[in-house]
């Protein structure tokens, strides 16, 4: 007698988070290996500048010469350690998981397309003209945002300071990142008084992941009630 044992389906390779986790660290690496000024000036190459698309006709000419793909490569320029940091070690919290979910390409198109979103919305509210706009920030921020759609009840390691010690403590996630998305809306009113931060694009950006992943978490549950005849 033969018997069916169905056998465990191993999970695809996780291919995205890795990659964009080393592409934004060769990119910071190569822009740091070069002088302060050709630095300065691969900047204003290859990032998001605050003003030039004011009119229709400006979105011709950026499509006609190509300069619009600077809403992607934005992404991938960081302006220190400190900036960079931060967005890698979000990606790797919200990126994986998010990742096993939503399968690699569709990871990849909520990364860039979220940061280009983030990043056209940095253009039309920033208030200083002519700043260069740079950095992953609102596509993590989109991240986060898909990462709480698809795991609505997951909770978070998160370390309080309690004097002269650390408490390691697991709060519900929707918690965690709904005070982040509070401060992002905080700082967008007060944001001059912390630097130079495209806080709207971090809003921008919780948003679009926000919709992304309830929309694939509806369409992934439909997908599975029709395999099995639901």
């Amino acid at each position: 007698m033969f018997v069916s044992i169905p056998s465990r389906k191993k999970s695809a390779f996780r291919w995205a988070t890795p990659l964009l986790f080393a592409a934004l660290w060769v990119a910071f690496l190569w822009s740091i290996s070069r002088p302060g000024d050709a630095r300065r000036s691969l900047w204003l190459d290859w990032g998001a500048l605050s003003t030039g698309l004011t009119h229709p006709l400006d979105w011709w000419a950026t499509l006609q010469d190509g300069s619009v793909l600077r809403l992607f490569t934005a992404l991938f320029l960081h302006a220190d350690w400190s900036h960079l940091l931060g967005n890698l070690v979000f990606l790797l919290i919200f990126g994986l998981p998010a990742e096993r979910v939503l399968g690699p390409w569709r990871l990849m198109l909520l990364f860039l397309v979220g940061g280009a979103i983030s990043n056209l919305t940095a253009i039309y509210t920033m208030g200083s003209p002519d700043q260069i706009i740079i950095g992953a920030s609102g596509a993590v921020s989109a991240l986060i945002g898909a990462y709480l759609a698809l795991f609505p009840g997951a909770r978070l390691g998160v370390v309080i300071p309690l004097g002269l010690f650390l408490e390691f403590v697991r709060a519900p996630a929707y918690l965690l990142i709904g005070v982040w998305a509070a401060l992002q809306v905080v700082f967008a009113y007060i944001g001059p008084s912390f630097g130079m931060v495209a806080w709207w694009a971090h809003i921008a950006g919780f948003a679009f992941g926000l919709g992304y992943g309830v929309y694939v978490r509806a369409a992934i549950a439909r997908r599975l009630r029709k395999r099995h005849g639901f």
